[in-house]
């Protein structure tokens, strides 16, 4: 069987793509994507993912989730804030409402980056949305897509603790060790292109088996250049850069990977 790529973690209904959308998509298309698998922060995506979907179905693979960081608290203030438990209070009825067309929740999880979450409330209320999210997802019978900044530990043993069998642990940048255990835990961990310029990461890739990886843009973000929007149509750069790191083809890591992605959510093969 012919596999595309999957972009499992990507923000495609984000703001910075409002003005070119449909030429981000044709790009997309055109670099062999067959899968975008299309996360949200706030419950205001919501329904510009689902409205994604139904313009291109077989391609957007939609989730929802509640980030553990929200926009600041109101104009002038373009700072995040850790979340709190009411922002998750909107979005829960529409989990449940929409979910024969979800493939996962997320995005969701934990960032502990001190001046994110400074004190142990925000961090106590980051746990309480991620774990609120983890029972829905376990009520729902669907994966997650995971956020783990600064808290790769907790976030792998509070997934464990609440038995989740299938998450994909995104941007995955934690020591080798816990990504084993994240392994042990038969989870996968993802890579966008911004590992090309993090040769830190090089080590965590090597020694991470092909068989729980998955690749991710995570666009707009975390694009080989900082400075410029990042793309859907970049997914070649990780396939690239992981296939050097393990002596590789690259077409053998994009087929393993997106077997990889299509085992994690089963739910998104139905966009090939």
């Amino acid at each position: 069987m012919d596999y595309g790529f999957v972009d499992c973690h990507c923000h495609i209904s984000a703001r910075e793509f409002d003005e070119d959308l449909e030429d981000v998509i044709q790009r997309t298309r055109e670099a062999g994507v067959t899968t975008l698998v299309a996360v949200t922060e706030d419950v205001s995506e919501f329904p510009r993912v689902l409205q994604l979907q139904e313009r291109h179905p077989d391609l957007l693979a939609p989730c929802f989730g509640i980030h553990p960081l929200q926009a600041g608290g109101g104009p002038g203030d373009p700072g995040s804030r850790s979340v709190k438990p009411q922002d998750l209070d909107a979005a829960l009825p529409l989990f449940y409402e929409h979910a024969d067309r979800l493939v996962a929740v997320g995005e969701i999880g934990l960032d502990f980056t001190p001046w994110c979450a400074p004190t142990q409330q925000d961090r106590d209320d980051q746990l309480s949305v991620f774990v609120r999210q983890l029972d829905v997802a376990k009520q729902l019978d669907l994966p997650v897509n995971v956020h783990s900044r600064s808290a790769a530990a907790v976030t792998i043993e509070t997934m464990r603790q609440q038995g989740t069998s299938r998450a994909l642990l995104h941007n995955f940048a934690g020591k080798p060790s816990v990504a084993l255990e994240a392994v042990k835990a038969g989870y996968f961990l993802s890579f966008p292109p911004a590992v090309c310029r993090s040769s830190q990461r090089d080590k965590l890739i090597r020694r991470i088996p092909l068989e729980h990886i998955c690749l991710e843009t995570d666009a707009p973000a975390l694009g080989i250049d900082p400075s410029v929007r990042n793309e859907p149509c970049n997914i070649h750069l990780p396939c690239r850069h992981i296939a050097a790191l393990k002596g590789l083809s690259a077409e053998h890591v994009r087929v393993v990977t997106s077997q990889n992605a299509y085992r994690l959510f089963p739910k998104a093969d139905r966009c090939r």
